[in-house]
């Protein structure tokens, strides 16, 4: 299948973009490059790059054939979004265009042209507040931020354009994506990163002072928040087999990706001091607004519908192959 990877160059993009081409797919990296790397692209897929704003440029890319594979796209991954959750609060302009305006460009070019298939991503964060403990699918959807509610639209678009066009989708609600390829074979780190693991690293190997833990007194075993941490390959993976189901199908799903499982702020914390053997210097800063003590998923339906499991979402594992990424990473800019 020639699949379109949007945003493909990025930190989850690129792990898909690796998983597609060993499962045997032609892809088409589509990527402006404003957050994604080039060092993060594969020599076995084409690199296109444009911009979702630019309606004629996904036109042409789901329409043209690539140097290796005469056909037009037959399906598109989408992972193209601007993701901060606090900036979406003050800056809502940004992921209208982006978020909103840009999904709808994707989906127009496709239905212009008969792409069929999307795997879309999307996120946890169109859940809100819990009212209960996991996660399902089923649980009420009432973002609270900007970033939730422009994920929350899109999944309902899509089912729109499912009725109305025929574009068959999969909206992949990922938790905590974490991890680096266990093979190491994407290179680029995350620019600029606001999720722990990253921070972690990034005190690790000196590039940060100290890890800011934002509230001790939640009501969990340990006082700092917990949190559903799934591996960054089992989302690639999951984006494969959500394809797959969809080829299959001839029909759409929403579903929850994560690994089922909560780890705290202190857990990840002490277990990346053992994996790294750094101290990893850690201060109590005040609680932010708006974080729950508690988000974990029940992956339940990937599991039953998609054949799906986190099976690399330990947080052994989880950490492991993130310090080698940034050990190494590092290690090539201290000697350049």
């Amino acid at each position: 299948m020639r699949i379109v990877v949007i945003g493909g160059a990025g930190y989850i993009g690129s792990h898909v973009t690796r998983c597609l081409l060993d499962a045997g797919h032609s892809v088409t990296v589509f990527d402006n490059l404003s957050s994604g790397l080039r060092e993060n692209l594969f020599p076995e897929a084409q690199f296109v790059h444009g911009d979702i704003c630019h309606p004629l440029e996904l036109r042409e890319v789901f329409a043209r054939p690539s140097a290796s594979d005469d056909r037009p796209a037959q399906a598109v991954v989408h992972l193209a979004a601007a993701k901060a959750a606090g900036e979406s609060m003050t800056n809502p302009e940004k992921y209208s265009t982006t978020n909103l305006v840009g999904t709808i460009n994707v989906l127009n070019a496709m239905a212009a042209v008969g792409v069929g298939r999307i795997v879309f991503s999307s996120s946890a964060a169109v859940y809100g507040e819990p009212s209960y403990l996991p996660l399902d699918e089923l649980h009420p959807t009432d973002p609270i931020n900007y970033y939730g509610f422009t994920k929350l639209e899109i999944e309902r678009i899509l089912t729109w354009y499912d009725r109305l066009r025929s574009v068959r989708f999969a909206a992949l609600r990922y938790f905590n994506a974490a991890g680096y390829d266990p093979e190491g074979r994407v290179r680029g780190l995350e620019q600029n990163p606001a999720n722990l693991l990253p921070i972690i690293m990034e005190v690790a190997v000196g590039i940060r002072g100290e890890l800011e833990i934002f509230g001790d007194d939640y009501e969990t075993p340990d006082g700092t928040c917990v949190r559903d941490y799934v591996h960054v390959t089992d989302l690639a993976e999951g984006h494969l087999a959500a394809l797959r189901w969809i080829d299959e199908n001839d029909s759409s799903l929403t579903v929850n990706l994560g690994s089922g499982a909560g780890a705290s702020v202190a857990e990840m914390v002490e277990t990346a001091r053992t994996v790294t053997g750094k101290a990893i210097p850690a201060r109590v800063a005040g609680r932010r607004p708006g974080d729950p003590a508690e988000l974990v998923a029940t992956a339940e339906t990937a599991g039953r519908v998609l054949g799906w499991s986190a099976a690399h979402s330990s947080a052994e594992e989880l950490l492991s192959t993130s310090w080698r990424a940034y050990r190494e990473a590092y290690g090539r800019a201290r000697e350049s």
